[in-house]
């Protein structure tokens, strides 16, 4: 019934749209069968099922020629199944039947890989109209003209605008591209950056590097970068030179070829729309970028990501089969992903049997893989194994002081929870040795302490600590209103569990804490409300929804016997 009401909203919405945008007004003269399958094509787009409505967008292409707006979504739908070339000719047949930024977007990608420069860039001055539709169009349309004239004149642009570390990262392929002297420089710069996290091009200097033979200097980078904490590209980089097999990453990327440089540039655009939860169009940039660097398929990985955070698992689990077993990392990240995949889809039992069987086929497995199945064991709350693999990493990584501190609060978190607490505490205050202002070691540890009720006034000044250093972090937030509960500040802790539910609503706990506090200020009625909604969430497991039950029929500490 909701389907065919959104059909019928959407014939209205299209009737009465301005003709400016559309080559017809009125759909009186358009096939019934053909318009029933172009709406429920829009149906299926808004609700992010691309592939279905890549099919009705198929059998109604006949519209092309009636309705502008279709081409647009049928272009859209293309790209986001992976299929550029095909989205390309589809644009090109029907050149003059729309307009939009995508469009010259595309055929500019075309032209690059045609290399025809100057109808790269002729196609990019058409683009100009439609910056501002969207913020980052004037940052693709600028940086696109900028990259193209020098892949055309050979030489850099003397007045540029100024983007940032986006600016700073196109500089420097800029200069990789023309063979600068300063570009080893530039590199050094870039991957030194105090403002930002910009350790991915890591790899691209390792890239640059082998492709001038300096192998050795290569390999005294790699030397330095820990699999443990480093990203999966540069993980992956550093094994394939550990193992002398540099022609994958030579094979791979190469700043000399423009494409592979729009490649990363498309990519870089797909970061950012993926960092605003525009999956669709992180998605859309993803694949142009494979297109232009085919060779460079573990990108997909964000897609990945992006599909896996909308729940289509199926297209997941297709994508991730290119990865393979000689690429060792990327390889692995498979395995996880199909583990978290039967985690969803069956139980946690059958996620950790599957990553256990795999695992054992591993001869000799580095701290990441080491670290990863520890984290597995502890999710499933096998908490004994978790330790036993957390300990193993702790020796391997002795001398990585940052990678320690983590590795003691994993391993005391798992500890608290099989009720080591002599080990556990030990563990959180090794962790607090290495870094005393890490705000979720000290909230553990004095929620640890609260529960317990051991040294409740220290573990109050943990949480003021903690809660000074992250102030709207809803644990922490719960966490220091839980602690002023059990000392009987109910006025205290009343703002901060309001503030907690406010950050964390859905959160099983902080709606019984809340009630809790509810109860004991008076507040009967809303504090069965909140225990009731803690009841009902996905997060509750068996011994809360216990203690939650009692307190329904019995009141907060049997107080409504009492009263």
């Amino acid at each position: 019934m909701f389907v065919k009401n959104f059909k019928f909203l959407l014939i209205l919405l299209l009737l009465y749209q301005n003709p400016s945008y559309s080559k017809s007004a009125s759909f009186v003269d358009f096939d019934s069968k053909n318009l029933s399958k172009y709406f429920s094509g829009i149906v299926a787009f808004e609700n992010k099922d691309n592939s279905k409505a890549l099919n009705f967008f198929n059998t109604s292409k006949v519209l092309v020629n009636k309705h502008e707006p279709f081409l647009k979504r049928y272009v859209y739908s293309l790209v986001l199944e992976n299929k550029v070339s095909q989205a390309i000719n589809i644009i090109k047949q029907n050149n003059d039947k729309s307009e939009f930024f995508e469009k010259y977007l595309l055929l500019t990608i075309d032209s690059l890989r045609r290399y025809d420069f100057s109808k790269a860039l002729d196609y990019i001055s058409k683009t100009e109209k439609y910056i501002e539709l969207d913020r980052f169009n004037s940052v693709i349309l600028n940086n696109l003209r900028d990259y193209i004239f020098v892949f055309k004149e050979k030489k850099l642009l003397n007045d540029l605008k100024n983007y940032g570390n986006l600016s700073i990262i196109s500089a420097t392929f800029k200069r990789c591209y023309l063979g600068d002297v300063k570009t080893k420089t530039f590199f050094s710069k870039l991957v030194n950056n105090d403002d930002a996290d910009l350790t991915r091009y890591t790899f691209f200097y390792l890239a640059y590097l082998i492709e001038n033979n300096q192998i050795e200097e290569a390999k005294k980078i790699t030397k330095d970068i820990k699999f443990i904490n480093t990203s999966l590209l540069l993980s992956q980089g550093k094994s394939w030179i550990e193992n002398n097999n540099e022609k994958k990453i030579k094979n791979i990327f190469s700043c000399k070829n423009h494409n592979d440089l729009i490649s990363e540039f498309l990519f870089l655009i797909s970061n950012l729309y993926s960092a605003q939860d525009d999956i669709i169009k992180s998605n859309f940039y993803s694949y142009l970028s494979i297109y232009l660097n085919p060779k460079f398929h573990y990108n997909l990985s964000l897609v990945t990501e992006n599909l896996y955070s909308n729940g289509e698992f199926n297209r997941v689990k297709k994508i991730i089969k290119k990865f393979e077993k000689e690429d060792d990392f990327y390889y692995w990240y498979r395995l996880k992903k199909e583990a978290q995949i039967i985690s969803k889809q069956t139980s946690s039992k059958d996620s950790l049997k599957f990553i256990k069987f795999n695992f054992e086929k591993i001869k000799n497995p580095n701290e990441k893989i080491l670290f990863d199945v520890a984290n597995f064991y502890r999710n499933a709350k096998e908490y004994e194994q978790a330790i036993k693999y957390y300990t193993t990493v702790l020796e391997i990584v002795s001398e990585d002081l940052e990678t320690k501190s983590d590795l003691f609060y994993r391993r005391g978190a798992s500890n608290e929870r099989m009720g080591n607490y002599e080990e556990a505490d030990r563990d959180m205050l090794l962790s607090l040795e290495i870094d005393p202002d890490d705000a979720y070691v000290l909230n553990y540890l004095a929620y640890s302490w609260l529960e317990r009720d051991y040294k409740i006034e220290e573990a109050i000044e943990m949480l003021k600590k903690a809660y000074s250093l992250t102030e709207n972090d809803p644990y922490i937030t719960d966490s220091i209103g839980w602690a002023y509960f059990l000392t009987e500040d109910y006025v205290k802790a009343e703002t901060y569990l309001k503030r907690a539910v406010e950050l964390m609503p859905d959160d099983a706990i902080v709606n019984d804490h809340y009630g809790d506090i509810l109860w004991k200020l008076g507040r009967k009625i809303q504090a069965i409300y909140f225990w009731k909604s803690a009841s009902k969430m996905d997060d509750v497991d068996e011994e809360m929804l216990k203690k939650i039950n009692s307190k329904l029929i019995k009141g907060l500490w049997y107080e409504l016997f009492q009263d």
